[in-house]
């Protein structure tokens, strides 16, 4: 299988550099919570790709992209993965500020490129993270060449449902993005991904812990951790963080002492007056 592996990333080295991937492994319960989210990109992806036939019988036409914004480390490249999951789709990921290049034509190459890629092998989820850096105030330095993008990419968004291609945008920088990007047909869906509550929190929890990932003592009460003042307004990085200090301090307490096999609660309220959430209350 290594040997199969190799051989693919050595014949196909531009699928590689362009963050070409097959069906992600990452499913609903690694992202926790957002079930309405869910419900949202089901409707307008997962089942488009699963049934294509009745979509076309009804008439249904689902070219807008998903725009999903709000604070960062809220888990959106995971909600693209797990989408992408879901449906059984290819998957590409791409940052706004890669597609930018000094060389005439070579971004817009690059745009073209990558849609064409994804009609090969479709179907397939393109995710354009910081998509907010597609858009640059004309007269500055450099705005021909974003305008050139995003008229590159405006062309290939017309027709990329017809073709199995899907494209999900992120950003925390709604403000910036070019309105020509956010009408009906383009980046025409647009959800907030927001600080996750006390039921989110404890489901991004146990998702961290789950499956053996971490050795939680029983009297470790998650749902009730989650409830802590001192939660309010992690993010799901934030949260993350937090699991990973918690087992560094029970790691630490065993190496010490030589006793302790689990995670406990005394381990967390450590952890706990060390992260501090990372998006601002405003």
């Amino acid at each position: 299988m290594d040997n199969f592996e190799e051989a693919i990333k050595v014949a196909q080295p531009s699928l590689i550099r362009e963050g070409f991937s097959s069906i992600p492994d990452v499913k609903w319960t690694d992202v926790g919570g957002l079930d309405s989210l869910k419900q949202e990109l089901d409707r307008c992806i997962v089942r488009c790709i699963k049934h294509p036939e009745l979509y076309k019988k009804f008439g249904v036409d689902m070219q807008d992209g998903f725009l999903l914004f709000g604070p960062a480390g809220c888990g959106r490249t995971l909600i693209a993965k797990a989408v992408a999951h879901d449906a059984g789709a290819n998957f590409i990921y791409k940052k706004g500020p890669e597609l930018l290049t000094k060389y005439v034509g070579e971004s817009e190459s690059g745009v073209r490129k990558m849609f064409a890629r994804a009609r090969t092998n479709s179907p397939c989820i393109i995710f354009f993270d910081e998509i907010d850096a597609l858009t640059t105030k004309r007269g500055n330095e450099g705005a021909w060449v974003v305008e050139r993008v995003v008229n590159q990419l405006l062309t290939e968004l017309g027709s990329s449902s017809d073709q199995g291609v899907f494209v999900i945008g992120a950003t925390n920088r709604t403000d910036a993005i070019d309105d020509s990007l956010l009408r009906p047909g383009r980046f025409g869906r647009k959800r907030c991904v927001p600080l996750p509550g006390a039921n989110e929190r404890a489901s991004i929890l146990k998702s961290l812990a789950g499956s053996g990932k971490k050795p939680l003592s029983p009297s470790v009460d998650l749902d009730a951790l989650a409830r802590r003042e001192e939660c309010n307004n992690l993010s799901g990085a934030d949260l993350a963080s937090l699991m990973n200090e918690a087992a560094m301090e029970a790691l630490e307490d065993r190496l010490g002492s030589g006793l302790g096999e689990s995670i406990e609660l005394s381990h967390f309220e450590r952890a706990l007056s060390k992260i501090k959430p990372s998006v601002s209350e405003q």
